[in-house]
């Protein structure tokens, strides 16, 4: 019987959850949660000079924001430093490592000494294999004994199998001379207390894998499955950069893209199904597997992106668009709707939530319920209100006071007044939308006119027919 997928994220807090990050995060997530198995969360948090908890609350809030629910309690990779130097002393006690008395000088020597000479600069210590009687009471590092021969293969799901020399492989340190462990030997640890059973993250980690492997074995402990994915890069194929545009997956937030169209693009930025673009997180956790991540750096496109968080806009229930409508403006530091507003803006969903990309635009569509009497138009929608006389809209208020307040009378009582003016319908429309909405685009006349209520519309129509 297999073990259980036991998946992780591991950030280091030094600044925000970048978008990199964040795929990473969701490969290891839909990979667990579509196999019924637990997606863990680990800060690395070893560097004490890099790392700040306002690094760490933003990466959790920018895993919130997308949804991303991790199993049992944050780990703190600093908290577990005596766990990870017991097992460097542990190796050393069972000849699978060694005390080190080298000086920072002498290997420097070495190396300047071997470059010179055309050979290999990885160190080779000369306490390896001396005998405990010779150590000096000095200061020591604890270094693991590397193969000398042969090759180290790791099999990796997405890169096939890679092959390393052992030769190019040093006697890695485990523990400094002020007995902290090093990067390398708490990132083992940490994946086997915590069960980890496949590692999911950037290709500019494969190289550690091999001497992450060392210690695995040197344990006796079962090497994960590997899964280095490739990098992102910018639409010029440059990686992904600053010069590119926003790298934080709360910028992207703040600009009004939905957490679901995030997640399926970043799902796609590096991974396929087919053909599918756009597909539900429910698609996502069944259909996601290690077999589709391609072996090239993905392409971070804005104009896909935006196709897809328009898709997903389009189909969400009308009351989780509102909540998240108002976790974007909180990120965007813009202000709240009040209770009308917002309860208003789930009312018109329905004619809001197509063909808006993000909810700036699908915000710019509401402008007529978020907008206060007496209302100014923008220069298009002043522009539509001179092209009709005021006496028209005069004439068609009195007209409205006693309508049927339905789509289907409203349609039918316009139509006729535009034929009765030696016009069409279409002629009206803009002037109409100038003065409900005082912009140019806007849902449909009669969609404004339901929402508003005949009070409101009237009430508008009278400020611009005067």
């Amino acid at each position: 019987m297999s073990k259980p997928v036991v998946t992780r994220f591991a950030p280091s807090p030094t600044g925000y959850l970048h978008i990199g990050g964040a795929r990473t995060a969701l490969f290891n997530w839909l990979y667990a949660r579509g196999r019924g198995g637990k997606f863990l969360l680990r800060i690395e948090d070893t560097d004490r000079e890099r790392s700040n908890p306002e690094a760490t609350a933003a990466i959790l809030q920018g895993m919130a924001w997308l949804g991303l629910d991790h199993d049992g309690e944050v780990v703190s990779q600093f908290e577990g430093a005596d766990r990870h130097a017991a097992v460097a002393r542990e190796l050393l006690e069972t000849g699978k490592a060694y005390k080190c008395f080298a000086s920072q000088d002498e290997i420097a020597a070495f190396r300047d000494q071997a470059k010179a000479s055309g050979k290999s600069t990885f160190y080779r210590s000369p306490w390896r294999d001396a005998d405990a009687a010779d150590h000096p009471d000095a200061p020591y590092v604890i270094r693991i004994k590397a193969p000398q021969d042969g090759t180290t293969v790791i099999r990796d799901e997405v890169q096939g199998d890679v092959t390393i020399r052992n030769d190019q492989l040093d006697d890695m340190i485990l523990l400094r001379s002020d007995g902290t462990p090093v990067y390398m030997l708490a990132v083992v640890v940490d994946d086997h207390d915590m069960g980890v059973t496949h590692v999911i993250r950037g290709d500019d980690h494969l190289n550690n894998a091999a001497r992450q492997m060392m210690i695995y074995e040197a344990m006796g402990w079962d090497v994960p499955v590997w899964a280095h994915i490739p990098l992102i890069h910018g639409a010029d194929g440059k990686k992904l950069s600053k010069r590119h545009g926003a790298l934080g997956a709360q910028e992207y937030q703040a600009m009004g893209y939905p957490a679901a169209g995030m997640r399926n693009y970043l799902a796609r930025l590096g991974w396929s199904h087919g053909d599918d673009e756009f597909f539900t997180d429910a698609q996502a956790r069944d259909w996601f597997n290690l077999d589709g991540i391609g072996k090239s750096p993905a392409r971070f496109d804005t104009k896909k992106l935006e196709n897809l968080c328009g898709q997903h806009i389009a189909i969400s229930d009308d009351a989780a668009l509102r909540n998240e409508l108002q976790g974007y403006l909180a990120a965007a530091d813009k202000p709240q709707l009040n209770d009308v507003q917002s309860n208003d803006l789930e009312r018109a969903m329905y004619c809001l939530k197509d063909r808006a990309k993000t909810f700036p635009e699908l915000l710019e569509k509401a402008h007529f319920i978020l907008v206060s009497r007496p209302i100014e138009p923008d220069q298009k929608a002043a522009k539509a209100l001179a092209s009709v006389s005021d006496g028209i809209l005069s004439e068609l208020t009195p007209q409205l006071q006693n309508a049927s307040w339905s789509r289907d009378d409203l349609e039918a009582l316009l139509n006729e007044f535009a034929e009765a003016q030696d016009t069409k319908f279409g002629k009206l429309a803009g002037p109409l939308r100038a003065a409900l909405a005082g912009r140019a685009v806007t849902p449909s006349v009669f969609d404004m006119m339901l929402i508003l209520g005949r009070d409101e519309t009237l009430a508008r129509l009278t400020d611009v027919a005067g």
